[in-house]
């Protein structure tokens, strides 16, 4: 941020230079770089405040440590945001997400799970971390898109594909689903995940067609791979009856898929992740175990035969919604920022 707590600044975290970024873009930190990264400090050093999001696999340098290079560079008041908390992190995953906690001058988790997880698991002092929520865009005067709103019941997968997400158990729930007049739709849609790309190219993404084809579902589940821009992706989780999240992992404090599927009014299905178990407790959607396609197609079928199920777990996601969007999270950044800022400028020496 710089001047005043309405303006932002960006620094783009990138693996080589990127041409044509935003005019908000400052600077970019390239990974492995340390000319960049100096650059980067010094412009955030113009700043009243720094948020830094954390994610081991987003810096350089092993489980992301070039992140504490850019810290002890950074003067001005540091606010880091934890996208991952893990159980059961490597010695050296613990020593590199401790140190961002020491050095930072307050950390923000997106669930209380994460929180309880770095209470539990880490040597953190306790009193710099607040809860606040991942946040949603608001999905305003958008429709439903006509190309994906047929009449049949939708099932909606979104975000970058890759191994881990657990889409073959919804498509082989979905098999399980043939009886049904009319057959459910399974939309999934999302390009691969850059790093995934990088490395494996669309394999897992060809292997899910190919599971599809081998069970004759080519009527009823569709791939969209195109990107697709905020308003075309409000409008497609508009044509949605249900949103699938079948993730295979136990870890996943933060989804921010799942963030704007309740603050869509949409109600979920999703394995028992903890950000899952936290979110939905208040009855917007249904829980189910990992791995299992059967428990999937289950919690499918009460949803597309029972309406009322539907229609409870939509109104229970639409009461959820306002706390989720992103004006009620971006006041609570802006009064966290402020408290961080105010020493700050009380320490300054007067100017000449």
């Amino acid at each position: 941020m710089h001047s005043a707590i309405d303006e932002g600044w960006v620094v783009r975290l990138v693996d080589a230079p990127v041409p044509g970024s935003g005019d908000e873009v400052v600077a970019q930190l390239i990974t492995g770089d340390s000319a960049s990264l100096r650059r980067a400090a010094a412009q955030l050093n113009q700043c009243d405040v720094a948020i830094m999001q954390h994610e081991y696999g987003v810096y350089g340098g092993t489980d992301g440590s070039e992140i504490l290079h850019l810290l002890d560079q950074v003067l001005v008041p540091c606010l880091v945001v934890l996208h991952t908390v893990l159980t059961h992190p490597t010695p050296h995953q613990r020593q590199v997400l401790e140190s961002v906690i020491a050095k930072a001058d307050a950390v923000v988790t997106m669930t209380k799970a994460a929180r309880d997880r770095l209470a539990a698991g880490y040597a953190a002092d306790m009193t710099k971390v607040r809860i606040i929520a991942h946040g949603a865009p608001a999905l305003q005067g958008t429709t439903a898109d006509p190309v994906f709103r047929t009449g049949e019941f939708t099932v909606l997968t979104w975000g970058l594909l890759g191994p881990g997400k657990g889409i073959e158990w919804g498509i082989e729930a979905m098999a399980m689903l043939r009886d049904l007049t009319p057959t459910p739709r399974y939309l999934i849609a999302g390009q691969t995940h850059p790093k995934v790309l990088l490395h494996e190219g669309d394999v897992y993404r060809d292997r899910l067609r190919e599971q599809v084809r081998q069970a004759e579902l080519g009527s009823c589940i569709t791939f969209e791979d195109h990107y697709r821009n905020s308003s075309a992706l409000a409008s497609l989780v508009r044509s949605a009856d249900v949103v699938l999240l079948p993730y295979d992992s136990t870890e996943q404090v933060t989804s921010g898929v799942l963030i704007e599927a309740v603050a869509a009014g949409k109600p979920v299905v999703a394995t028992q992740f903890p950000h899952a178990r936290e979110l939905l407790a208040g009855g917007a959607g249904l829980l189910v175990p990992h791995r299992d396609p059967a428990a999937i197609a289950a919690a499918l079928r009460s949803v597309i035969t029972h309406r009322d199920v539907m229609a409870r777990m939509a109104a229970a996601a639409t009461a959820a919604a306002p706390q989720l969007l992103w004006p009620a999270i971006a006041e609570q950044y802006r009064e966290l920022a402020s408290r961080l800022v105010m020493p700050s400028m009380a320490a300054s020496p007067p100017a000449a």
